[in-house]
């Protein structure tokens, strides 16, 4: 019995496999414990969701985007892995920027041992370092901003108002960056969201590049802040979107942690609780790739039945924790859901 057992094991192990390519059999081979194990769990569970005909949010925090993730993302967007993405202001424009300005870039190894001096030395040369990346402030900031400005106050003297992505999504298809780009465009995740028209949600904004540039304009009397809609429209626009797209459950895969994953999540309970719409759905699955620890009191930290007291997730939602570093995560995950 026991013989037969583990038979029918290897040819379901042999079935799976077959499907896949040598990525994904390398993680179903060797993925077998601990956080490894987490992660092919994760990974089957996001694929179960969309089999079941779910929809699937995907939040970025941290550094994503100069991390490159966008190489492995887009081909996600392409794919329709992904229904609706929630990022920071940060990831917004990061992964524009290292379409126009890449081969300005820099990589700095030894970033550990830089000393006060290396840092200015830095700045004075006009490169903004994230971690081990340093990114050029004329080439990527200023090249954008160039054309991001056009864009906003032509909209103002129209009378238009629109979310920040939307004005991103303007800069990419209007076709003004052409003559920058410095890598393949099937490896910029924006570009692939902006074909799609996908739903993003871009909390904090204010809190980027260049929402720091808008706000100049703003203080220098040429824009008015509310060329640009607010937090609050956000929330609104992302209440609609899961009230209209929850029928078959929508998860919720969170990179990392901070606002671009509690905002959206609250979405929920803001249906459930304020709008006193109790047949709101909760969502249908949850991961979280995350190194923090849960005893500093931190959202990124918070374990994901810790969701369950605020009405974001239920008893028997699918969730899943893979502490450990999402720059090697997220691509194995998305790489086993691209059959790769």
């Amino acid at each position: 019995m026991i013989r037969e057992k583990k038979e029918i094991q290897n040819l379901i192990q042999k079935k799976m496999s077959t499907n896949k390519g040598a990525i994904s059999q390398f993680i179903e081979k060797y993925y077998l414990h601990f956080n490894s194990a987490a992660l092919v769990d994760a990974a089957k569970g996001y694929e179960a969701q969309l089999k079941n005909g779910s929809k699937m949010l995907v939040s970025l925090a941290g550094a994503m985007s100069t991390a490159e993730l966008g190489k492995i993302f887009a081909e996600m967007i392409r794919q329709d892995k992904v229904q609706i993405i929630s990022c920071t202001g940060a990831n917004l424009e990061e992964d524009i920027m290292n379409l126009v300005a890449h081969s300005h870039y820099e990589r700095v190894p030894h970033y550990r041992d830089l000393t006060p001096k290396d840092e200015w030395d830095l700045l004075e040369r006009g490169m903004n370092r994230v971690t081990d990346t340093c990114i050029p402030e004329e080439e990527a900031f200023r090249r954008i901003q160039k054309h991001i400005v056009k864009i906003w106050k032509d909209a103002e003297a129209n009378g238009e108002r629109y979310l920040p992505h939307e004005y991103m999504y303007k800069l990419l298809l209007s076709g003004a960056l052409e003559e920058y780009y410095e890598i393949d465009l099937k490896d910029s995740w924006m570009y692939a969201a902006a074909e799609k028209n996908l739903p993003i949600i871009c909390p904090g904004w204010e809190d980027s590049t260049m929402g720091n540039i808008f706000a100049s304009y703003v203080l220098k009397g040429e824009l008015k802040a509310s060329t640009v809609k607010s937090g609050i429209e956000y929330m609104t626009f992302l209440a609609n979107w899961y009230t209209e797209n929850s029928d078959n459950g929508i998860g919720f895969f969170q990179i990392g942690g901070g606002i671009a994953g509690d905002f959206p999540i609250c979405v929920v309970p803001m249906l459930y609780q304020d709008m006193e719409r109790p047949d709101t759905p909760f969502w249908s699955y949850f991961c979280q790739i995350s190194d923090s620890t849960t005893s500093y009191g931190s959202y990124s930290g918070a374990v994901p039945n810790e969701k369950i007291t605020w009405g974001k997730l239920d008893i028997d939602t699918p969730k899943f924790i893979i502490e450990s570093d999402a720059t090697i995560v997220a691509p194995l995950i998305f790489a086993y859901l691209l059959d790769m």
